[in-house]
C-alpha cells in the first residue's frame, strides 16, 4: 500500500508510524525519514523556502518512484508526504516512512526513494533569505547519491 500526500498541511510523525504499522503482523521494521527546513544551505541567512509543484504530476512522480522501491525491495507499506507553500526554518517539508519484514530492506528503500525525492521529483524551490529569493538546484552530493541506484524509470520523471 502506498499513500502519497502533497500538501501545504504539517503532519504527525506519531500518526503516520501508526499507519505504516498497525495491523501489519508481518511487519519487523518501520523506517522513517522526515526533512526539515535549514537554516543554512549555500547561502546564510536563509528564514524558509518556498515550494512549487504541478498537482496531479507531482502525486503520480511521487508513487511511481515508491512504485520503483516496492519493486526493488519487499515493501509493504509506504508514505512519501511533501509539504510545498511557504516554510519557515525548522518546519518539516518531507517525511518517507517504509514499513517491511525486514530492515534491509526498509533502510535501502526509505534511502532510495529519498534520493530520488531530492532529484527526480517534480518540486520547483525557492530558498528565502534576508537578501531575497534564490531557486534551488538538485546538489552534485544528491545527484550522486542517485546514480548509484541506477537510470530512474521514464515514469518517474
Amino acid at each position: 500500500m502506498i499513500k502519497i500526500v502533497v500538501s501545504k498541511d504539517g503532519f504527525s510523525i506519531d500518526a503516520e508510524y501508526r499507519h505504516l504499522s498497525s495491523d501489519l503482523p508481518s511487519c519487523g521494521a518501520v523506517v522513517t525519514f522526515t526533512g526539515l527546513v535549514r537554516e543554512f544551505s549555500e547561502r546564510t541567512g536563509v528564514t524558509g523556502m518556498r515550494l512549487e509543484h504541478y498537482p496531479g504530476m507531482t502525486e503520480k512522480a511521487l508513487g511511481s518512484i515508491c512504485a520503483q522501491a516496492a519493486d526493488r525491495w519487499d515493501v509493504q507499506r509506504c508514505t512519501v508526504i511533501h509539504r510545498v507553500g511557504d516554510l519557515k526554518t525548522e518546519e518539516q517539508i518531507v517525511f518517507v516512512g517504509v514499513a517491511s519484514a525486514h530492515r534491509e530492506d526498509a533502510f535501502e528503500a526509505c534511502r532510495f526513494i529519498m534520493d530520488y525525492l531530492k532529484t527526480e521529483a517534480p518540486f520547483w524551490k525557492k530558498e528565502l533569505t534576508e537578501d531575497g529569493e534564490f531557486w534551488v538546484e538538485a546538489r552534485d552530493k544528491d545527484k550522486k547519491a542517485r546514480e548509484c541506484w541506477g537510470t530512474p524509470d521514464s515514469d518517474s520523471a
